[in-house]
């Protein structure tokens, strides 16, 4: 029974992508690789764009997680982030594994979304590195200031060299969080394996499209480059990388609690009540909840733990990834920045 009240072990939620990937997500659950299985959607609410079902997580007895939440709302989530965000959890976690490296894209604003795509999120999102190879790099922001002609010539004669190399490329370690607004373009690189926070919705702007979806269509999400192009942050970052990449985080990894909330978990880690998704790194414990007794930790699960299973503390040598939605507003706490 998914009323909420206690924390629930998910399985493995991998729909297909368009990219290869997956061999450190099966590694870190157990499990046998997909090919083109690279993201693994955990507590998942969301869907695919354009599908109806697909990206959903089911739990063990067959339930969508989403409609349990529906159904026991003020359990799963608690009073205040109802009447803040309504019965949804207004966030969305993945394990990410890039098998190759992924195009250069970025994601619609809030302000976008809600203005071309009838959406109410668009998609600001956050990196955890889990694991890394040795020269393993990520490529965000533009080294300097580009115009719109130059950025839609790019993206109309598919010059990957060109919007590649117009990007900062940044090697990266575990342990560092990479944090990107909406707007801000990217791309991962082969070998990066990641905890990803972001914005419940699934709006990506191709704007290396080419080899990666079946046709420019898939690029600019139906609504024509001309539009989709407009949400593209093409301001440099070069000086100012220090504001998205982090080195050994302390317990709050992104420093932007109106999208989202991650902190480290170890060996005595007290956790206040609240809805959080729980992916564990290494090791095993114990957690030992308020209201919901014992719930065991083990390398590779990954749990859905409900506002009502109330306080809780981590008893045990465990590396642990603690995901969190937003922080309840309050009024004149935040003021979000188109882009």
């Amino acid at each position: 029974m998914n009323d909420g009240l206690r924390p629930v072990r998910l399985p493995a939620n991998q729909p297909p992508r368009f990219y290869a990937g997956g061999a450190a997500i099966a590694a870190l659950r157990g499990d046998a690789p997909k090919k083109f299985g690279p993201e693994d959607w955990v507590a998942s609410c969301t869907t695919l764009h354009g599908e109806q079902a697909a990206g959903l997580t089911t739990l063990p007895d067959g339930t969508l997680l989403r409609d349990a939440i529906a159904e026991h709302a003020a359990n799963w989530l608690g009073d205040a982030h109802v009447a803040a965000f309504g019965a949804e959890p207004a966030l969305l976690v993945k394990l990410l594994d890039a098998g190759q490296r992924l195009p250069v894209h970025c994601h619609p604003s809030d302000e976008f979304a809600a203005t071309h795509l009838h959406s109410r999120y668009g998609k600001t999102e956050a990196w955890i590195i889990v694991g890394a190879n040795e020269n393993s790099t990520v490529h965000i922001g533009f080294t300097e200031d580009r115009s719109e002609d130059t950025v839609a010539d790019w993206v109309a004669r598919q010059d990957s060299a060109a919007m590649l190399a117009a990007l900062n490329t940044v090697r990266v370690r575990p342990g560092d969080t990479v944090f990107v607004p909406a707007g801000v373009p990217h791309a991962i690189g082969a070998g990066v394996f990641i905890v990803e926070l972001q914005q419940p919705t699934d709006l990506s702007v191709l704007l290396e499209w080419q080899g990666f979806a079946d046709d420019e269509a898939g690029g600019h999400l139906g609504i024509g480059f001309d539009t989709a192009l407009r949400c593209v942050d093409r301001r440099g970052w070069a000086d100012r990388l220090d504001e998205l990449v982090r080195r050994d985080s302390g317990k709050d990894l992104f420093g932007h609690p109106e999208f989202f909330r991650a902190e480290r978990l170890g060996a005595g880690a007290e956790l206040d009540a609240s809805f959080s998704v729980l992916v564990v790194l290494d090791g095993t414990a114990v957690l030992r909840t308020e209201k919901a007794g014992e719930v065991p930790l083990a390398k590779g699960d990954t749990y859905a733990v409900p506002h009502a299973a109330g306080e809780s503390v981590v008893d045990g040598d465990v590396a642990a990834i603690r995901c969190l939605p937003p922080a309840t507003p309050t009024p004149q706490l935040y003021i979000r920045s188109s882009v």
